[in-house]
């Protein structure tokens, strides 16, 4: 007989290298609101790489090349959406706006909301470092999942998905400064209409040198569009650049 212990640590250990049962990859397909018609898709969309050391399965068999799949897929979705969205926007503001949409952080929000890191399949010692949360780990499979629902189903529901829980969130990432790179924005801006600037010009430096707070102002068509404050003059720019951007209507 094994001690109870050792009994509980062995069902621990096989749930973690066990494949998920239909029942979960069915409750996953309702949280997604995708019905796929090849599970498998979906089983592989889950796996780690680190999964394989208990399946035995090649490195070909994690979710790697259908986040690849996934990756593509999403990027040309996005894109396509921003250069409808946005007909008379430069290259590098559209490139800035995909950027946002496209990031891991962002993905790994999505991830969080359907609660995936329950779902994704991980060794033991992935698991307890704390993988099922980790958020390269969690946009890893957000994509892997936007491939498998590609193959699975094609573009449109591919597209469907990305636009539900992805595509819808531009509005409020560009109402979030900290998001936003405000300076390449306003470059671009000002770049793609022929206006003269940004300057950037540091007003005002108070404190000790180890906690200096500096006061900028940006320039464009010699007016001053905006002021910021911060610790270091880039931080100060960057929230000028978001006064800027906000003074003319941009945000």
């Amino acid at each position: 007989m094994l001690p109870k212990s050792l009994k509980q640590f062995v069902q621990h250990l096989l749930s973690e290298r066990s494949a998920p049962s239909d029942t979960n990859l069915d409750e996953l397909c309702e949280r997604l609101n995708y019905k796929f018609s090849n599970k498998d898709l979906l089983f592989q969309a889950l796996k780690h790489r680190s999964y394989l050391a208990y399946s035995g399965e090649p490195r070909t068999d994690s979710n790697e090349r259908l986040e690849l799949l996934g990756d593509s897929v999403l990027g040309l979705v996005v894109t396509e959406f921003l250069f409808k969205k946005y007909p008379n926007e430069t290259e590098g503001i559209l490139t800035n706006y995909k950027s946002l949409l496209v990031s891991g952080r962002l993905l790994a929000d999505v991830a969080m909301e359907f609660d995936l890191g329950r779902y994704i399949l991980l060794n033991e010692s992935e698991a307890r470092s704390g993988g099922r949360k980790r958020k390269s780990i969690l946009a890893d499979a957000v994509e892997a999942i936007i491939g498998a629902m590609y193959l699975d189903g094609g573009l449109e529901d591919a597209k469907k998905f990305i636009h539900k829980n992805i595509t819808v969130r531009l509005d409020g990432l560009l109402n979030n400064g900290h998001l936003r790179n405000n300076k390449s924005l306003l470059q671009e801006h000002c770049q793609s209409r022929g206006l003269d600037g940004p300057y950037y010009n540091t007003e005002k430096e108070e404190g000790p040198d180890h906690k200096k707070l500096f006061t900028v102002s940006v320039t464009v068509n010699n007016e001053k569009v905006g002021y910021g404050e911060g610790y270091s003059k880039k931080r100060a720019e960057q929230k000028a650049a978001s006064e800027a951007l906000r003074y003319l209507k941009l945000v």
